[in-house]
């Protein structure tokens, strides 16, 4: 398995840090307000990554942080009246519905940098310790020249940054290029207490600080979107391997933006989306197809067009599933050994697995890996039919199922039941046809169409499915 590692820039062999276990950061959200579509392709992608690494057998710890203390949260909260508490939980709660719909799994730890405190607090002090961090006036700074390699993953000279791009300036500092580590309190924010006085964390030592108790000093893959690279990324290595003399992360991975109609997403824009605002048009599952439908990599453009093609496309892959899951029931459909013609479309299916796999491999390639499955789902509408037996079409199904689970893309539809005004006009139409009343049979399905049925009628039988 090859990954790109944004710190190399290039592709390299997966080798983890403890045989058959993978130790995953993923930088998670800032809690105050709904996740966007943006920050839904990390969420999306990395959960991917997730699921093809316990389907290779591996062992993962999985921690994506909430960032639940940001001057976002305060702002929000004193706009509101109530504590900055009461708007961090509300988000995470309501940032667990929108990963529901997206069907992404919960993390195995999702830890909030509110209850990690200490810990960053005994981190900064190895840091002002060992030379790296000095205070000032309640202020903790980290002396960026001090490391050695900053600037590594950005590939940015630090001689050749500009202070004040994303770096905050203040006449506090030794060097423009220093950057917070803890900062004073202010009056109505969260503080707590610190040998520095009362105050709270900066942003960066938050996740060094998450990422070493839940998965220890050295980790595999340390994920997020390319916007984070620097300074959020930059930073988290500079002091966590100035605090601990080691590599902190093998693998660097960062997905690309999201651009709506060819535009950047903003709020000015008018182009500004939330998850929740797609799922009123679209389901959880056409979106997160239409992610995995580009390469991570890749920026991926968002329209109203490309999500309808999103949602064609996944309709074929659950039609053909609902096609063998009928064909199961059928009684026509016979128990018995498999013929050498259903063993040899058996092998071919195998062998779409390994392209699926092979794609997977090559730094994780999902959208080839979904034209390997449209390439099985394919061989399945050729190949599966009332004169087969359940064991192949059960087989073939399998195949299928297990592919789109490990994209997290859900097969099974839950079974609707028809209104009895509407099973009625469907028995009196097949009536009709069986009666050779073809006129009848027409009358009666424009009539469903326009309650929003739409019948097919297959050699199997009449089979119907929402508009």
């Amino acid at each position: 398995m090859k990954i790109y590692n944004t710190l190399t820039q290039k592709k390299e062999e997966f080798i983890p840090v403890e045989e058959n276990k993978v130790r995953m950061y993923v930088c998670g959200p800032t809690v105050y307000n709904y996740i966007h579509i943006g920050n839904a392709r990390p969420a999306i992608f990395f959960d991917t990554v997730r699921r093809y690494f316990e389907y290779k057998g591996y062992k993962v710890n999985y921690v994506s942080n909430f960032t639940d203390v940001d001057d976002k949260i305060i702002k929000r909260a004193i706009e509101e009246g109530v504590d900055a508490s009461v708007i961090s939980e509300r988000f995470i709660k309501e940032f667990r519905t929108d990963m529901k719909a997206l069907n992404v799994k919960e993390a195995t730890y999702h830890p909030k940098a509110t209850e990690e405190i200490e810990g960053m607090i005994e981190m900064i002090k190895t840091l002002i310790d060992k030379g790296y961090a000095y205070e000032k006036d309640g202020t903790v700074y980290f002396r960026a020249r001090s490391f050695k390699d900053y600037g590594k993953l950005s590939k940015k000279n630090i001689d050749d940054l500009e202070a004040g791009a994303r770096i905050a300036v203040s006449e506090l500092k030794e060097d423009p290029m220093d950057f917070v580590l803890w900062k004073p309190k202010k009056e109505g924010e969260p503080s707590w207490p610190s040998p520095w006085g009362d105050g709270r964390p900066g942003w960066h030592i938050e996740c060094s600080v998450m990422s070493s108790k839940y998965l220890g000093e050295q980790i595999d893959i340390h994920g997020g979107g390319e916007d984070l690279i620097f300074p959020h990324h930059e930073n988290e290595i500079a002091q966590s391997e100035a605090a601990t003399g080691k590599e902190f992360a093998r693998y660097w991975m960062h997905n690309a933006f999201i651009n709506i109609d060819n535009k950047k997403m903003s709020k000015s824009e008018g182009n500004f989306f939330t998850v929740r605002d797609i799922c009123k048009e679209y389901s959880g599952q056409v979106l997160r197809f239409f992610m995995l439908n580009a390469h991570y990599r890749s920026p991926l453009n968002f329209s109203r067009d490309l999500m309808e093609a999103a949602a064609n496309s996944l309709e074929r892959i659950l039609t053909c599933v609902g096609q063998l899951d009928y064909l199961l029931k059928n009684d026509s459909v016979k128990d018995g050994d498999l013929t050498a013609k259903e063993e040899a479309v058996l092998k071919e299916a195998d062998l779409l697995r390994e392209k699926f796999e092979a794609a997977m491999d090559d730094d994780f390639n999902t959208a080839d890996a979904i034209a390997a499955i449209f390439e099985l789902v394919k061989l399945a509408n050729i190949n599966c039919g009332t004169d087969k037996n359940k064991k192949f079409i059960l087989s073939m199904k399998e195949r299928i199922v297990s592919l789109c689970d490990i994209l997290g893309i859900e097969t099974e539809k839950e079974e609707e039941i028809l209104p009895e005004e509407i099973e009625k006009l469907i028995e009196e139409r097949q009536e009709a046809r069986k009666n050779k009343d073809y006129a009848k049979a027409d009358k009666i399905r424009d009539e469903l169409l326009k309650k929003g049925i739409i019948l097919e009628d297959t050699k199997e039988g009449v089979r119907w499915k929402r508009k």
